[in-house]
């Protein structure tokens, strides 16, 4: 199947061939025949399998067809980076339709705020909003969704997570009741499903498996403690000229502290929550146009953020949830192309990538500390620990072996393939490691408030 066979109005299918895309991808192919169709759906695709065009090439194929120049289509998205991702992608999209959107988020100044209620009272046929904005330019009567004809909401398992259930419902109270409605979730608890009840109309479903890794993205982990996790990053960055790597901690307190301690000897910096949005704008558009190669961020970044040609994910810490571990080893190996993710696994947290393991259906590929680093902990991986036990099957760790690249995954069911170890590229003598401390900082960016707190 290729994109011909929808049958797009001609001037979208020169914007799609101008652009290079030729064949759908799974979710595209089964959402986009339901969502022309008018029909109010629901969509479970995990982060990198194409799910943003999947709803707004047909969206956009409507408004060209239908020839309207009115507010047409609103999209709800949890965070300002992928409401501005979205925005981006409709632009491209549409280049050739001679239809705008509007993107429309928290976290600017004064300024932007004025910009934004400009941009609506010149009108756009799509808004892409994050909900606590939109409700406050609702509030304010400074738009009208009265001739809204789609509704869509994208990452709704994580605008639950973020508490915006509310929110939505108030925005969803200001539409008319006559709408198509589309929700997209990377996941599906019962929670997204009981809530989808609330304002999708007898929605189809697609489900594209969750679990999966892409295939071009090769797998490994490290049993270490914690003290060793510092040293292991830097023999790991140490290796390679990389052009493209994020670095994943549980807190913005880690990305600070790791930030400092890599910024001495690599091009990098910290993304996180604590940054103003123009701070937050800045560094990701120095990491998409390559001025900056290593991104330290928490899972603000696993989700929404398309930069094709991540060549390295590591996992500094392993993640709580398995299919977090999902969305953070997509922002790899898209586009069909190659990459590898690392995961570092500490005592406490092997129960954790036990769960991971089971979830993407596949054993990844240890590999042995360096012998410069000490003894690390034994990975028993066998099943769940109960927070009672996990320290009984901790043993050290007296196997040697050099570096080498993990398992390319997942392989068919009932396959199993290991690679040969691969030696090592020397790497510099390791430095002692500073603790962090609090220092100001002149950013290549401009002066900003530093990063490091103490």
């Amino acid at each position: 199947m290729n994109f011909k066979s929808f049958e797009f109005e001609e001037n979208l299918q020169d914007g799609l061939d101008a652009m290079g895309f030729e064949q759908p991808t799974p979710i595209q192919e089964k959402a986009i025949p339901v969502i022309l169709q008018g029909k109010d759906l629901i969509a479970c695709a995990q982060t990198g399998t194409g799910k943003t065009a999947a709803f707004i090439l047909p969206i956009l194929n409507k408004i060209s067809k239908s020839g309207s120049s009115s507010l047409n289509t609103l999209i709800l998205a949890p965070t300002r980076e992928l409401a501005l991702q979205i925005d981006q992608q409709i632009q491209g999209f549409a280049y050739f339709l001679g239809i705008s959107s509007i993107p429309i988020y928290g976290g600017g100044d004064g300024v932007v705020w004025e910009q934004q209620k400009r941009a609506l009272e010149t009108g756009a046929e799509i808004v892409v909003a994050t909900p606590g904005r939109l409700i406050a330019l609702l509030a304010g009567g400074k738009i009208d969704l009265s001739s809204l004809e789609h509704l869509v909401l994208d990452e709704a398992d994580r605008m639950m997570d973020m508490g915006f259930s509310e929110d939505i419902l108030k925005i969803v109270n200001y539409l008319p009741t006559q709408r198509q409605t589309v929700l997209f979730s990377a996941t599906m608890p019962p929670k997204i499903r009981q809530f989808s009840m609330k304002i999708l109309n007898q929605p189809e479903e697609i489900s594209i498996a969750i679990g999966k890794t892409a295939e071009g993205v090769t797998q490994s982990m490290y049993s270490v403690y914690d003290t060793q996790k510092e040293d292991l990053v830097r023999q790991i960055l140490s290796q390679k000229a990389y052009e493209a790597v994020i670095i994943f901690a549980s807190t913005k307190e880690k990305v600070k502290a790791l930030y400092k301690v890599l910024r001495k000897g690599f091009d990098v910096e910290a993304f996180h929550s604590d940054l103003d949005q123009v701070e937050r704008e800045k560094i990701m558009s120095a990491f998409k146009n390559k001025m900056v190669k290593i991104l330290v961020g928490t899972d603000i970044i696993s989700r929404g953020i398309d930069v094709v040609g991540i060549e390295l994910v590591i996992n500094y810490d392993t993640p709580s949830d398995p299919e977090d571990y999902v969305h953070r080893v997509g922002r790899t190996a898209r586009a069909d192309k190659e990459g590898e993710a690392i995961t570092f696994v500490n005592p406490k947290d092997q129960h954790k990538f036990v769960r991971i393991e089971k979830l993407i259906g596949m054993q990844v590929t240890q590999i042995p500390l360096p012998e410069e680093l000490g003894e690390g902990p034994v990975y028993s991986g066998d099943s769940p620990k109960s927070s009672g036990d996990s320290g009984k099957s901790f043993k050290k760790n007296k196997k040697k072996k050099p570096f080498n690249k993990g398992s390319k995954g997942p392989k068919p069911e009932g396959s199993h393939e290991e690679k040969a170890p691969r030696q090592p590229t020397p790497s510099a003598s390791i430095s002692q490691v500073e603790s962090p401390k609090s220092e100001s900082k002149s950013s290549r960016f401009g002066n900003r408030k530093n990063v490091i707190d103490s």
